[in-house]
């Protein structure tokens, strides 16, 4: 499992489990936001090498 899709779980499991006590936009907040700043935490030639990989899987 790559380290992208981990995160992305990573911010799905934890709105869900925040969604009862701070209701449903901000677990929605949650859950786009932990994806959104772990990728912007990246260097920029880790993004690029994210990018590269993403639109190879994306070719195949």
């Amino acid at each position: 499992m790559s380290t992208r899709t981990k995160i992305v779980i990573g911010g799905v499991a934890i709105g869900l489990v925040l969604m009862p006590f701070i209701g449903f936009w901000m677990s929605l907040l949650v859950v786009v936001g932990v994806p959104t700043v772990a990728y912007f935490a990246l260097d920029p030639s880790q993004r690029r090498r994210l990018r590269r990989i993403s639109h190879k899987e994306i070719g195949r």
